[in-house]
């Protein structure tokens, strides 16, 4: 009971902030928790029966994280996630605000937990989780990690903290040399695609990908088409259907795959997974379909020149309607320059506080840019506002900082 006061506090703080910003302020109960109570987080996240699982890495932290939470309920595990995608120190405290008793605790039996690089290499020191789940190293967020280096020091740190086993990306390079120092009795297990569908993808997954020998078994991907993918496991092949379109969403459910069996062991039955990796709907904003205000709506979210490129890659070529959004978060737009997005072919508006910056790339890469409006709010009211498409459907594409700004004013929270 000794967190209670702190407790009722961080909630009365979550009510504020949401009565004053509707979908805003999710990490404000956190800050003020952590604050005045600095080992509540630690504390509740020691108390899981079965322990917590750190899902990490520059891209697909919060797909894999969806995923594995899932497989792991349709197996009749109770699970504590962060669906927010609240993956910081104070975002995660703001999460448990959401559902722990003034004891203290979370009646789940275990945690799968989505955490930033730099975050969970301090958090997962403490909490020693049980499970480590590393989904690749992109040059990602320039202005907090300076080169892949320095992310893949991070997840090394992160790793060498799993008390029974890392789940790592057997196509990155950087994640092979990081479980290559692990001590031996901490366990591997590796997912990652085939030969034939790395050859389908001439542009490749976004992070250093090798053919270099790969330890046998493992969860590969064998088959992307689409939204469908053959996922090859220890016991057995799957096909599943997947939340959106693209290879890395099929990588992601192969992470998910491979640390579920981890966590299962002979409990895990391979149907029941595909079942539930195909009921999921795509996390907001990645590959998500949604109607506002009468119009249907995709959603892309892109967070770094690999994903961006994957994503732009996986759209349909005859697009009618394309808004872009670059926001704060992406403090030199020149980090973008080496993505072709010449597969937009033309977009309808380009917005957010780098709307110049984002048009002027688009523009050089041979993308017709119909105008800009620097003014986020105004731009999407008037996209909204047009006609439906003569084809596809109406797209929006943004970075993290727009994509919250946008769900704020759509009132998606």
């Amino acid at each position: 009971m000794r967190y209670a006061a702190a407790i009722l506090v961080g909630r009365a703080v979550r009510i504020a902030a949401r009565l004053r910003k509707r979908g805003g302020g999710s990490a404000v109960p956190g800050l003020v928790v952590n604050r005045i109570a600095p080992g509540f987080l630690d504390s509740v996240l020691r108390s899981f029966p079965r322990g917590v699982v750190v899902v990490s890495g520059s891209s697909g932290k919060s797909t894999t994280t969806k995923m594995l939470a899932a497989l792991l309920e349709a197996h009749g595990m109770r699970v504590f996630t962060n669906p927010s995608t609240a993956n910081i120190a104070q975002g995660l405290t703001s999460a448990l605000l959401e559902r722990v008793g003034l004891d203290g605790r979370i009646r789940a039996d275990i945690a799968v937990l989505e955490m930033d690089e730099g975050h969970g290499a301090r958090i997962a020191p403490r909490i020693r989780p049980r499970v480590a789940v590393l989904t690749n190293v992109m040059t990602d967020q320039i202005d907090r990690f300076s080169d892949s280096a320095v992310v893949a020091r991070l997840l090394a740190t992160i790793a060498g903290t799993a008390s029974e086993a890392v789940v790592a990306n057997a196509d990155d390079a950087l994640l092979e040399d990081v479980v290559a120092e692990l001590t031996p009795d901490v366990r591997v297990e590796r997912f990652g695609v085939t030969q034939a569908v790395l050859d389908d993808a001439p542009r490749g997954l976004g992070y250093s990908a090798t053919r270099a020998e790969r330890a046998t078994g493992g969860v590969l991907v064998s088959s992307v088409d689409g939204r469908e993918a053959v996922v090859e496991t220890p016991v057995g092949a799957a096909e599943v259907v997947l939340p959106a379109r693209g290879i890395h969403y099929a990588v992601d459910a192969a992470a998910a795959l491979a640390a579920a069996h981890v966590v299962l062991g002979d409990r895990f039955d391979l149907s029941s997974a595909a079942r539930a990796i195909g009921s999921l709907e795509p996390v907001f904003g990645r590959g998500e379909l949604v109607s506002v205000r009468g119009r249907r709506v995709e959603f892309v979210l892109v967070q770094n020149p690999g994903s961006y490129q994957l994503n732009v890659d996986q759209l349909p070529a005859d697009l009618d309607q394309v808004l872009v959004a670059m926001g704060s978060d992406v403090r030199d737009p020149s980090y973008f320059w080496p993505v072709d997005p010449s597969r937009l072919r033309s977009v309808t508006v380009a917005t957010g506080s780098k709307a110049h910056e984002f048009a002027l790339h688009l523009e050089y890469s041979g993308v017709r840019v119909g105008s800009i409006d620097p003014d986020l709010g105004r731009a999407l009211d008037g996209f909204l506002a047009l006609p439906n498409p003569a084809s596809g459907l109406k797209t929006i594409v943004f970075t993290a900082d727009s994509m919250r700004r946008t769900r704020a004013h759509l009132g998606l929270a």
